[in-house]
């Protein structure tokens, strides 16, 4: 009887096989259109991760990775012990969150005001100016800040200097520093991020506007009732995804950025990671570090998914 189950068995997992390669062999075009980018993200991304294991060995560049001597979580330790590590993770928390608690809020309030406008052609132009940002560059976007906000050449010192005043030295001050970080960003990626929410206030059933223009209801309550409720899952979805980036603050616009006088706010894991893994050729630490910050990302998603999920219909997965 056994014999018999387990023969079956074999015989249905072998048609089960046959009918699959029956339809990959049916739809071979839209297989190999797969392939290409299933091979650049396993060749760019899953590959790569065999690296993470210097973060458990004292890497040396002539020995190798594979046969540097295994020192176990010694960098890990090393970090938590260093008087670096507290703020580090608070300057890299103070820009991550204020940047997701503005950044989030001003994509959808200008989404909802451009798709309050009625005039076409007003619409395009408000667009275009606040889309037009997202395509400069980090490089040229810290020129212009420095541009502007030079103490001796900048714009504002220029202003200062003509009515007498002393120049704020801005790009130096510590505790304006995250301030000036957030919002250039929003400044450049507002109008990408309100793009995603007016592809999704385009698919709002136009009844149910009509519904509540009969039940008397304001612009302002239809915003709110409809609207909002519409994009609700994209915001979610979002939310999510950006909160995982949390501890991975853009280094670029940081890094340029920083200078002796704001470091103590402006230093976060990222700009550390560069400094320690090739600016001082400590590899292991800097490895640790860069896993340690993977590590709390992927935490904060599955947590923040998990809240969603509980409290709300929408979730990541």
């Amino acid at each position: 009887m056994a014999v018999e189950v387990a023969r079956q068995t074999r015989v249905v997992k072998a048609d089960g096989l046959q009918l699959t390669w029956k339809r990959i062999h049916r739809h071979w075009q839209l297989y190999l259109v797969i392939a290409v980018p299933l091979a650049f993200l396993i060749t760019f991304n899953y590959v790569p991760m065999l690296g993470a294991q210097i973060a458990f060995r004292d890497y040396n560049p002539i020995q190798g990775m594979w046969h540097s001597p295994w020192t176990g979580f010694s960098e890990f330790s090393d970090f938590f012990k260093s008087p670096y590590f507290w703020p580090l993770i608070r300057n890299t928390l103070t820009l991550g969150i204020y940047t997701l608690v503005i950044s989030t809020p001003a994509a959808v309030i200008l989404a909802l005001a451009l798709n309050e406008v009625r005039n076409e052609r007003f619409k395009r132009i408000v667009q275009m100016f606040t889309y037009a940002p997202y395509f400069i560059s980090t490089v040229v976007l810290v020129g212009i800040m420095q541009i502007i906000l030079s103490p001796s050449t900048g714009l504002l010192g220029q202003l200062a200097h003509l009515f007498g005043a002393n120049p704020p030295n801005v790009l130096g001050n510590p505790t304006a520093f995250p301030s000036v970080y957030v919002w250039s960003g929003i400044w450049q990626e507002t109008g990408y991020g309100a793009v995603i929410y007016l592809a999704a206030l385009s698919n709002v059933n136009p009844e149910l506007y009509e519904a509540a223009r009969i039940d008397g209801a304001s612009r302002f309550q239809k915003m709110l009732h409809i609207d909002v409720q519409s994009i609700k899952p994209t915001m979610i979805i979002l939310v999510i995804l950006a909160v995982g980036n949390v501890l991975r603050v853009g280094f670029e616009k940081v890094y340029l950025l920083q200078n002796n006088l704001n470091l103590s706010t402006s230093e976060i894991i990222s700009t550390y990671v560069y400094k320690m893994g090739l600016l001082n050729a400590n590899f292991s630490f800097a490895g640790a570090v860069g896993l340690f910050d993977a590590i709390v990302g992927l935490i904060l998603i599955f947590a923040v998914n998990l809240i969603a999920r509980r409290v709300s219909d929408t979730s990541l997965f």
